[in-house]
């Protein structure tokens, strides 16, 4: 099927592509290569693609897997055959780090030079992006040009990852091998598959096949009841049909792996230079496997605990029986060197009080119920050390102690100093704290921003414990993610931004990057993806005026072009096209879309339109500078429920933050004083939190941000008149690690922060 896609004619954007390390050049929109190159030249003329195309490499050599890569995009021929041009793989290069790669390409050949394998793939899957959407929408070979130019290439991090869940929802085979050719094509190197939980047992362990038989289909639960009722509004959160079966007369929602189909995905992965890493998780998130093999917990019951599902017992020999047999398995099917062990968000309160704890921890000398579970961590890393295998853990196995041969995957944002002690221990650590690499997060507009301005190499590490960095991963949860349609739509253009993350050494360039971004679209509409579009900016969704106001978009793909409706229906292609601005006289709601050429619509924005009188400033004298500031340890699920009774610590603070050394892991804070506002007009706060948080002026709530949610960002405007108006910030964080933001764009234009300059008490 071809698409009519939009011609990067379209785009007159130039790129700044590093060429030195030092040096940048301005150059044109045809070396849009995301992650970006070490250097690149761009030359005149272009290397065109044809049936007879030939493809020269050494026999028998480490490039077989590029060579078929190539094959698959241009056919082939003999060196003999009348040609017209030549893709040569050559070794040679004693400089070339492993996996990097020098590519050439003048207008009668392409030479691709790397010492590796996986640089000769990564030299490759520049070569689809050099070529770009023509590639993927079924255009004749001989249209298929590549622009001349000069790359030197290497990757910046060993670990390049992505993780997907597949226990929530279940992802096929078929779609696993697409992930990872879009993983090739932006350079990841790791597959970290989330093959158990609590709610469905993924891989077939020939030891109990109860395991698939029946710890791989379910009756639908709260997870599939949340995607439903979303379902309703927006078909990507439907549960694919595919994945129900008829199991004693019951439909249940599904599926597993075998160990062959694993082999062959195994295959898959190889022949594209990417490794799958395994993670069965233990001793906690075991449900799907406790609710068949209830002897495996402490008190002989699956089920859910106090705060999380109960545990395997770790103080009972018949879990080590069924915890190694599982690994031999594993261990046995995945060639990786590792094998994730999971151990995050354990139940331990499980094993208080259970008589063979007490002796276990009594004969061992452990302490408390932290080191109970280091002793199963340690014990579990021995038998995988003992099938020749290196142990991944989550961040909570550094709890009661961590060996020194164990590696670190932090995600624990809120542990703030995690890394730094693995690093002091001389523990291997991969970077995936969750407020930048977890893609399940809900989206909005600093997003993509946020991936991109992560620093992997931060988190207080001294320059010995940053060499112990191996690499950076993101990971996918899919509690709220079903389908394949749902799943694209998290992950892309994150990915991408990842990808710049884990491989680039260049200078992060926020501009450069979403230009890029912006170049590649019609890439990943030829190749069928889901993704999200960029954000339009440029205006409040509850927006008010006084007299007259002007609803301005800025849009950051020009050949996106914006339809809107103002009778609360779902803007379509044949609705009005936005042109610059609009003109508002009168209360009004605006619903609007961008759509691309493909006819597909992006997220609807409802932007409000109010007409307000300007409030009027309070009459107050002898204010001083600052908030005053309201501390309440006590979880809460919504600022309403505040407590007075609950308050402990009172402050004045200076601006939006919270004075406390270390906070209760839930909590909620209150600001309160006057915001001074410096002239007459409207005023536009933007208000982001992790979780909760509303926004008062003038007794009255402007920003409703409430509720648990990841870090989202939510905007109003007020029109004030100048003077001193009542300010209230309600905050609560559930647990997790919080942010906390307030921005104001002031009526002339200019956002910022708010700062001391702004708050009185």
């Amino acid at each position: 099927m071809k698409f009519n896609l939009f011609s990067l004619a379209a785009f007159p954007i130039l790129l700044l592509l590093n060429l030195t390390g030092s040096q940048s050049q301005t150059v044109n929109n045809s070396y849009a290569v995301i992650p970006q190159p070490t250097t690149l030249k761009p030359a005149a003329g272009k290397f065109l693609l044809y049936k007879n195309t030939v493809i020269i490499s050494p026999a028998n050599s480490v490039f077989n897997a590029a060579t078929a890569e190539l094959k698959s995009m241009t056919g082939h021929c003999s060196a003999t055959a009348k040609t017209t041009g030549k893709i040569i793989l050559k070794t040679g290069n004693s400089a070339l780090p492993k996996g990097g790669y020098i590519l050439s390409v003048k207008n009668g050949s392409v030479i691709i030079t790397s010492n590796t394998a996986e640089g000769a793939f990564y030299a490759v899957s520049t070569l689809k992006q050099l070529i770009g959407a023509p590639l993927y929408a079924g255009h004749p070979l001989n249209t298929l040009h590549v622009p001349c130019v000069e790359i030197t290439d290497a990757p910046r991090f060993e670990w390049r990852g992505m993780h997907l869940d597949v226990s929530r929802h279940f992802f096929d085979i078929a779609y696993l091998e697409k992930m990872i050719d879009r993983m090739a094509l932006y350079k990841f190197n790791k597959f970290h598959l989330h093959l158990t939980d609590d709610q469905g047992w993924r891989i077939e362990i020939k030891k109990y096949p109860e395991l698939t038989a029946q710890g791989a289909w379910r009756m639908l639960n709260h997870q599939d009841s949340t995607c439903l009722a979303l379902a309703k509004d927006n078909p990507d959160y439907a549960l694919p049909e595919k994945h129900f079966r008829m199991i004693d007369g019951i439909k249940k929602y599904g599926g597993f792996y075998t160990q062959e189909e694993i082999k062959g995905l195994i295959s898959y992965a190889q022949a594209r230079s990417i490794e799958i890493i395994p993670e069965i998780d233990m001793p906690g998130h075991m449900m799907a496997a406790t609710a068949l093999l209830p002897w495996l917990t402490s008190n002989g019951k699956g089920g859910q605990g106090k705060g999380f599902s109960e545990p395997l017992c770790p103080c009972k020999e018949t879990t080590y029986t069924f915890a190694e047999n599982v690994f031999t398995e594993i261990a046995a099917l995945f060639p990786s060197q590792y094998i994730h062990l999971g151990a995050d968000e354990v139940e331990k309160s499980s094993w208080k009080n259970v008589p063979e704890c007490e002796a276990l921890m009594k004969k061992e000398g452990l302490k408390n119920i932290n080191e109970l579970q280091s002793y199963f961590v340690h014990r579990m890393e021995r038998f995988l050390i003992s099938k020749n295998k290196k142990m991944i853990g989550w961040d909570e196995i550094l709890d009661g102690g961590i060996s020194k041969t164990a590696t670190m995957m932090y995600w624990r944002t809120w542990v703030k100093d995690a890394p730094k002690h693995a690093a002091e221990k001389g523990n291997e650590i991969i970077m995936a704290p969750g407020e930048y690499c977890y893609f399940d997060a809900q989206q909005d507009v600093n997003s993509l921003q946020k991936v991109y301005q992560f620093d992997p190499l931060g988190f207080q590490l001294s320059k010995a414990g940053q060499k112990l960095i191996k690499g950076v991963q993101s990971c996918t949860w899919t509690e709220t993610i079903p389908s394949e349609q749902r799943l694209e739509y998290m992950i892309f253009p994150r990915m991408m931004a990842m990808s710049e993350i884990a491989w680039s050494s260049t200078p992060a360039d926020w501009k450069n990057f979403e230009n890029r971004v912006v170049m590649q679209l019609p890439m990943l509409d030829a190749m069928h993806i889901n993704y999200r579009f960029m954000d339009l900016k440029g205006f409040s969704l509850n927006s008010v005026f006084t007299d007259t106001a002007s609803l301005r978009i800025s849009n950051p793909i020009p050949a996106f072009k914006i339809h809107y409706t103002t009778n609360g229906s779902l803007p379509l292609l044949s609705s009005p096209v936005f042109n610059e601005r609009i003109q508002v006289s009168r209360p009004v709601q605006f619903k609007l879309a961008a759509f691309n050429t493909t006819g597909k619509r992006g997220e609807v924005y409802t932007v409000n339109y109010k007409k307000q009188t300007s409030a009027e400033p309070t009459k107050v004298k002898d204010l001083q500078k600052g908030l005053n500031f309201s501390y309440y340890p006590h979880g809460y699920k919504a600022v309403k429920e505040i407590n007075e009774k609950d308050l402990e610590v009172q402050k004045v603070t200076s601006a939006i933050e919270i004075p406390i050394e270390k906070t209760a892991d839930q909590f909620a804070t209150r600001h309160k004083g006057y915001f001074y506002a410096e002239q007459t007009g409207v005023y536009t706060f933007f208000l982001r939190s992790d979780d909760g948080s509303v926004l008062k002026m003038d007794g009255n709530v402007l920003v409703d941000n409430d509720g648990m949610h990841f870090a989202t960002e939510k905007s109003a405007q007020i029109a004030l008149k100048k003077g001193y108006h009542t300010f209230e910030l309600l905050f609560l964080e559930g647990g997790g690690g919080y942010t906390l933001k307030l921005e104001v764009q002031d009526p002339s234009g200019k956002r910022g922060d708010v700062n001391a300059k702004d708050f009185y008490r």
